[in-house]
């Protein structure tokens, strides 16, 4: 009998009687086209269990490895405990072995439509955070990136819906073990990153693992830019530049949790038109069509936030979603940017301190820049602390270290958007022109400057640490100390596309003295 008709729907004779006998077959490859992503008919079976998959392309840029690449569905948990199918893709560097090290890699907001979903981003050379899944699979271990639930499978993710994130990352990972081949084992050792919302996933996965799925050999969980309180994080976004995020957050919720959250009954037609439009658009889409909007302009009687949040099946919903309640039982690396104008910094110091106090191993890392420079800023550390882990060494965190607590530093909600670069790396050369000679700017030089995205415009200043060189003068070799000093504001352009990229133009005048 073929795989394919194992699938169907099996009926058992009995003395006379006939009843469904639930199955589950072994996984089968998968179509090449979108069917893909419409799922098979499959009776029954577990959480975790790999529907079907197919070899895909992924582009993440250049400098990469050769890797192999596969699509795969298989079946998962949502938050109230019904059984979802849920795709993502497995990314393998070639000539991969059972011994690698996993990164269970957990995406942040990518928007509510299927095209912005990750496999199809990755697949289109699109996905903002392909920076990151680069960077671990250059440092040699396997990626597995889930789409979430309702992303690809029909129907809205449930965006923000806590416990079905962290479930849907965590049966990703017992999934990619059943593809043929793929050089994962049960044994593999697997370390969790997510970054916003990957972030909520990322500690959730952690939380669960243990009741959730107790065989899979986790060693590490790394998560940024959690919004641990999301009550707190939703009146910080209400109104303000990252009001896109309670806008997807609302609709994720209401999907997941229809009857706590009424949406039709609660929504006015400007709602609904919003939702409609929210539903088409990936995130930086979103970032600035709803930029500044609050909620009641989208309510029936234009209730405002306060009012919907006392409403008890609301605050009980939006409370669910919260973490720090269960102790991560493996070494946790938290961190966060001060300048977050999207996640507020001290629901994160709160997050810590809840772990901390459940005798969790926590490492707490501050950032000085804001919430999307953050996510690419940490990389290298995350990175870092997860090959440590990897190795196993032992790590003792920081919940007994007394360290100064950060102060919050984001600029003021509402307006326009503004990055701020803090301290920003710069590399590149300076090009003496009298001398016909260039010289390498020094380690240490950096760039901090306000850009608005809004206004398209860049304001800051560099700073460059003087250097000793060797430059030819008159034919002949001579040390020299370089100093170089703004003479006036940097200026120029910025702009934030719908791939993620900043891009930075500008022109800095300066005095060189040699």
């Amino acid at each position: 009998m073929s795989a394919s008709a194992l699938r169907k729907n099996l009926w058992v004779i009995c003395a006379g009687l006939s009843f469904p006998l639930a199955t589950w077959a072994a996984p089968i490859l998968a179509p090449a086209d979108d069917s893909f992503y419409t799922p098979p008919a499959v009776s029954a079976g577990n959480h975790g269990d790999l529907i079907w998959y197919r070899p895909t392309t992924i582009n993440l840029g250049g400098g990469v490895p050769p890797v192999q690449a596969w699509n795969v569905m298989y079946r998962s948990t949502d938050s109230v405990g019904a059984s979802n199918f849920v795709t993502g893709t497995v990314v393998v560097p070639t000539g991969g072995t059972a011994a690698r090290p996993v990164v269970a890699y957990a995406v942040g907001t990518h928007g509510l439509a299927s095209n912005c979903s990750p496999s199809k981003q990755l697949a289109a050379g699109t996905d903002y955070e392909a920076a990151n899944i680069a960077a671990a699979i250059k440092a040699g271990y396997a990626v597995l990136i889930s789409d979430y639930a309702g992303y690809t499978t029909g129907g809205t993710p449930t965006y923000m819906s806590g416990k079905s994130q962290g479930n849907a990352l965590l049966d990703l990972v017992i999934a990619a073990t059943q593809i043929p081949n793929v050089g994962i084992s049960s044994s593999s050792k697997v370390g969790i990153w997510g970054y916003s919302q990957g972030g909520q996933t990322a500690t959730w996965a952690g939380e669960q693992k243990a009741s959730y799925a107790p065989n899979i050999n986790l060693v590490g969980v790394a998560a940024g830019g959690v919004p641990a309180d999301l009550m707190k994080t939703a009146f910080y976004l209400d109104g303000s530049a990252g009001s896109s995020f309670l806008l997807g957050a609302v609709v994720g919720l209401a999907t997941q949790y229809p009857t706590q959250i009424p949406l039709a009954d609660l929504t006015n037609a400007n709602g609904k038109t919003a939702i409609n439009r929210a539903k088409s658009e990936c995130v930086f889409e979103s970032l600035f069509d709803f930029m500044n909007h609050k909620v009641s302009e989208y309510t029936v009687n234009n209730q405002t936030l306060t009012q919907l949040t006392a409403i008890p099946s609301i605050k009980q919903t939006i409370t669910a979603q919260s973490v720090g309640n269960t102790k991560i039982p493996v070494p946790l690396y938290q961190y966060h940017g001060v300048a977050d104008e999207f996640i507020p910094l001290d629901q994160s110091l709160a997050l810590k301190k809840a772990y901390c106090s459940k005798f969790g191993n926590v490492t707490f890392d501050a950032y000085p820049s804001e919430h999307i420079v953050t996510q690419f800023q940490a990389a290298p550390s995350v990175l870092n602390w997860l090959t440590d882990r990897f190795a196993g060494k032992s790590t003792l965190g920081t919940c007994l270290t007394l360290a100064k607590t950060p102060v919050a530093s984001a600029n003021p909600a509402g307006g326009n958007f503004v990055v701020s670069l803090k301290s920003w790396p710069l590399s590149g050369t300076i090009n003496l022109k009298t001398l016909a000679q260039s010289v390498s700017l020094p380690a240490g030089s950096t760039l901090t400057a306000d850009t608005d995205i809004t206004a398209k415009t860049l304001k800051g200043t560099l700073s460059v640490p003087a250097l000793t060189t060797t430059l030819k003068i008159a034919g002949l070799p001579a040390d020299v100390k370089l100093e170089v000093t703004p003479a006036a504001q940097t200026t120029g352009t910025a702009s934030l596309d719908n791939a993620g990229i900043l891009h930075v133009h500008g022109q800095s005048p300066v005095n060189i003295r040699i």
